[in-house]
């Protein structure tokens, strides 16, 4: 692993950017000038004004989203700011280019007020159609999101809601491998921050129809002081929150007994937290995704031996990989085809059944398609589109 820090810091230092921008019109002759720049330009200019929705047919609004972060949380290092944020945006737009064609620009910005980032958003959305927010520490980025859904363009908390969808895709697949049904899982999530609440919501089916999802039977989520529950003080309003879907029979313990008889178990925090003895604890062949990175809260092999079913982690090296980009380039590009005002829990729920549906022959080694399979995003993109247009919550533009 110390190899690939050491080759992507060579790599960033010999092309100082791993994304660039491209040209559509040749600029050759007087006559390009005139086309591209003025006097041209001004025709588009005043159709524009004339009817905003224009920008779509006219600009680089059709196809293009914002990576936006504040640099509090990022990947497992934490609040390293805005600056030392802009390789993982970089890297992020150029997996939006990729895999979905979309034109994504990192916008790291130099502030971690809540109200600033929401004013700053507003401020230059026109020139986007999507809003992917990123790398934003909890309890902050769920108001972030929340208070920008109004803008009539998606905007996407992508470690919220990305790795809740691939989550869920991959626990699909698992629960063919060992012949269970979600509905009668119990799920014990240990990190309830951003992925930790969407994962939970999602698994709860909380906001969404119960026509396109079915609800695992209990989920349990854990902090660092053990099972969130009624009892509990000094709970913050978003883990208060939690409790209105989870941990209905009100356990009380720590995260080693809450594994204790649990089918599925999803680490979303920190490694080397459960060990052997704990995965022999739940149920008959257990379902696991431990998902802390570089360190997953318990090794593959680890797991395995000790009776784990199938396991999952964030590392591509390892089977089973939970990686976002399974996800968010398909999402957006969807969004953007339908022209959808937002990203609605339908189409959440179209992604991940798309995304199951990539593996039309799941085992304990197989439950998510390869990162690097190019043809999962339109897959997903057209799950999405489909629901964006059947979903009566929403107008879609095109």
């Amino acid at each position: 692993m110390a190899d690939f820090f050491e080759r992507s810091l060579i790599v960033h230092e010999q092309l100082r950017g791993k994304i660039g921008m491209h040209t559509r019109i040749p600029v050759k002759t007087s006559d390009d000038l005139s086309l591209a720049y003025t006097p041209g330009v001004a025709r588009p200019c005043e159709e524009i004004a004339k009817n905003p929705a224009r920008a779509f047919d006219l600009t680089i609004k059709n196809n293009s989203v914002a990576v936006v972060s504040d640099g509090s949380s990022v990947l497992g290092l934490g609040n390293i700011g805005p600056l030392a944020a802009i390789p993982v945006m970089e890297g992020k737009a150029l997996l939006f280019r990729e895999f979905a064609g979309i034109d994504a620009w990192p916008i790291c910005l130099d502030t971690q007020e809540t109200d600033e980032i929401i004013a700053t958003v507003r401020r230059i959305a026109p020139v986007f159609g999507g809003i992917n927010l990123e790398d934003i520490a909890a309890p902050r980025c769920f108001e972030i999101e929340a208070q920008l859904q109004d803008l009539g363009i998606p905007v996407f908390h992508d470690d919220q809601h990305g790795t809740a969808i691939v989550l869920l895709a991959g626990l699909l697949n698992a629960a063919k491998v060992v012949g269970r049904n979600l509905t009668s899982m119990r799920v014990v999530i240990n990190g309830a921050g951003a992925a930790g609440t969407a994962i939970a919501r999602l698994l709860r089916c909380v906001g969404h129809s119960p026509d396109v999802c079915e609800p695992v039977a209990e989920v349990i989520v854990c902090d660092t002081r053990g099972a969130i529950h009624k009892g509990r003080d000094n709970l913050s309003a978003e883990k208060q929150a939690l409790l209105a879907y989870t941990n209905i029979s009100n356990f009380t313990g720590s995260l080693e007994e809450a594994v204790r008889g649990a089918d599925v178990f999803i680490g979303v925090s920190k490694g080397d937290l459960l060990r052997a003895e704990h995965v022999r604890s739940m149920a008959t062949d257990p379902i696991l995704f431990a998902m802390a990175n570089p360190i997953p809260e318990i090794m593959p092999d680890v797991a395995i031996s000790a009776g784990a079913a199938v396991m999952g982690t964030g590392r591509s090296d390892f089977a089973n990989q939970v990686n976002n980009v399974l996800a968010f380039p398909g999402i957006f590009r969807g969004a953007l085809d339908s022209r959808s005002p937002r990203i609605t829990e339908s189409m959440k729920i179209a992604a991940a059944h798309a995304l199951a549906g990539c593996v039309t022959a799941p085992t304990a080694e197989r439950i998510l398609p390869d990162p690097l399979d190019q043809s999962v995003s339109p897959t997903v993109a057209r799950a999405v589109c489909e629901a964006a247009h059947a979903d009566p919550s929403i107008t879609c533009l095109a």
